[in-house]
This record gives structure tokens, C-alpha cells and sequence, in this order.
């Protein structure tokens, strides 16, 4: 049996949504991520799915588990973006 291959589709405004459920700035996901500021920009200017490596994509979606944010995609192009147990950030 072949492995199956998962793409997670990412899109600039899940991005933008994550940023805004953990109180992120773009500058403080950059650092978290490890991803440039530039990118991080870029990104989210995008409507729909982002062009990026996949090392960009796990980095930030790994930042922001680590806050307790998910991101989900359909088959049928629906997008979300939740939160997971308490929020890493409060105030």
C-alpha cells in the first residue's frame, strides 16, 4: 500500500485569525515561528491558500499550537481556525 501524502491548506486569513485569537503581533509570531517578519507579511496579505514551503507552514502552525490555536481544512474548501484548552495568553 502507497502512504498517503496529508497537504494542509493553509490561507492568509487563518493567519490573520490565529494572530487575533492569541494576541500575537506579526513581529511576536515571527520570533515564535522562526519565520522573518517579511514572510510572515507576505503571508497574510494572501487570499486563500499561502504559497510557502512546507518548513514555513509546520513552523507557524506549530507556534501557534503552542498558544493553543488550530487550524482546520475541508475537503470542500471551508476553512477554521479554534482554540484549544486555555488560552496560553491572557491580559
Amino acid at each position: 500500500m502507497d502512504p498517503v501524502t496529508v497537504v494542509f491548506v493553509l490561507t492568509g486569513e487563518q493567519i490573520r485569525a490565529g494572530r487575533a485569537f492569541a494576541r500575537m503581533e506579526q513581529a511576536e509570531l515571527a520570533r515564535a515561528s522562526g519565520v522573518s517578519v517579511e514572510t510572515i507579511k507576505r503571508l497574510e496579505r494572501t487570499r486563500g491558500a499561502v504559497e510557502a514551503t512546507t518548513r514555513t507552514v509546520n513552523a507557524i502552525l506549530t507556534a501557534f499550537r503552542q498558544r493553543g490555536i488550530v487550524f482546520e481544512s475541508g475537503p470542500d474548501g471551508q476553512v477554521g481556525v479554534r482554540t484549544i484548552g486555555p488560552s496560553a495568553r491572557t491580559g
